[in-house]
C-alpha cells in the first residue's frame, strides 16, 4: 500500500484549503498513491472561536469536494478533519473517509476533546465549541481494515487497542499538536502506538504557521509496527510518500504474539454497547 501524507498550510480562506489539497494531489498523481491522509482542521484555522462560522453539515460543500477528489485521482481519502455542524446545532471534529469512486464508506468524530492547561504552555479547550463523538472508527479497504481516530484520541492507550482487536493493520491519526505538546509527545505517541498494538500508525499534520492564533508542531510521522520511524517532516509544507507493507504487521505479531499473550483471564478493554 503506498501512503501519501500532505502537510499543508491552512488558510482562512477555505476555498484556498481545498484548491490546495487539488494543488498536492495532482503533484503527488505520478506516484499513485493508494491513500492519501490529509491534516486535522485543514479547511479552518484552528481557533475554537471559528469552529462554529466554518461549519458544514455532511454531503456540505467541503464534503463534495473531497468526494470529487477521491474520485478524480482514485485515491482512499483519509480528508482529515473539518468542524461538522448536525441539525441539532451541535459542532464536531470530524474526519470523513472516501473510496476510489468517491463514495464515503466512514467517518470519525473526535471523541477524546482537548481540553487542556499546561503551566507556561498551552491553553485550549476545545469542549467550549465543540461535541465529543462517541463511536470508535475501523474502514474497511482493498488492503485490510484500517483504524481512524483524531489528534488528542492518540493518548488513550485503550482507544488504539480496541482498534486492533477489530482487525486494524493501520492507524490513521490526522492531528495537530502544538508547540508546547509535540516537542515532548507527539513521535513518542506514535512510536508508542505502534509498538503496543504492532500496527503501522499514520500522524498528519498541519505545516507551521507561526502567524496563526495556533501554531503546529507539524512533523507529520509514519512509524512501522516494529516502532521504527519510517519518514518524518519538519515544520514546512510539502507532502510524503511511502511504501508500507502490511505483511510486516503478521510478521511481527507472529513473532512477537503480544495481542495473543494478553491476559483477559484477569483484565480486558470492553466496547460500550
Amino acid at each position: 500500500m503506498k501512503i501519501g501524507q500532505i502537510q499543508m498550510k491552512v488558510h482562512p480562506d477555505k476555498e484556498k484549503n481545498i484548491a490546495e489539497v487539488e494543488k498536492y494531489l495532482e503533484k503527488m498523481k505520478g506516484e499513485n498513491p493508494d491513500v492519501v491522509v490529509l491534516p486535522e482542521m485543514f479547511n479552518c484555522p484552528y481557533d475554537k472561536s471559528l469552529f462554529e462560522e466554518y461549519s458544514e453539515k455532511e454531503g456540505g460543500d467541503t464534503w463534495k469536494s473531497l468526494s470529487s477528489l477521491a474520485k478524480k485521482y482514485s485515491i482512499y481519502l483519509f480528508a482529515g478533519s473539518i468542524p461538522e455542524k448536525v441539525e441539532t446545532g451541535e459542532v464536531y471534529n470530524t474526519s470523513y473517509v472516501f473510496d476510489r469512486n468517491g463514495k464515503q464508506i466512514g467517518k470519525h468524530r473526535k471523541v477524546h476533546l482537548f481540553d487542556i492547561d499546561i503551566e507556561g504552555g498551552q491553553t485550549f479547550i476545545e469542549s467550549e465549541t465543540l461535541t465529543p463523538g462517541k463511536d470508535l472508527t475501523v474502514v474497511d479497504t482493498e488492503f485490510g481494515k484500517i483504524g481512524l481516530m483524531i489528534c488528542y484520541d492518540i493518548r488513550f492507550p485503550e482507544w488504539s487497542r480496541l482498534m486492533a482487536l477489530r482487525g486494524a493493520e493501520v492507524i490513521i491519526v490526522p492531528g495537530a499538536f502544538n508547540m508546547t505538546t509535540g516537542p515532548a509527545h507527539w513521535e513518542i505517541s506514535f512510536r508508542v502506538r505502534a509498538l503496543d498494538n504492532q500496527v503501522f500508525t499514520v500522524g498528519t499534520a498541519p505545516a507551521q504557521d507561526k502567524e496563526a492564533s495556533y501554531t503546529s508542531y507539524g512533523n507529520t510521522i509514519l512509524v512501522s509496527p516494529w516502532g521504527k520511524v519510517i519518514d518524518r517532516m519538519g515544520y514546512e509544507e510539502g507532502y510524503i510518500i511511502n511504501d508500507i507493507d502490511l505483511e510486516e504487521v503478521k510478521n511481527i505479531r507472529n513473532q512477537l504474539p503480544l495481542l495473543k499473550h494478553r491476559r483477559t483471564d484477569l483484565y480486558d478493554i470492553k466496547e460500550k454497547k
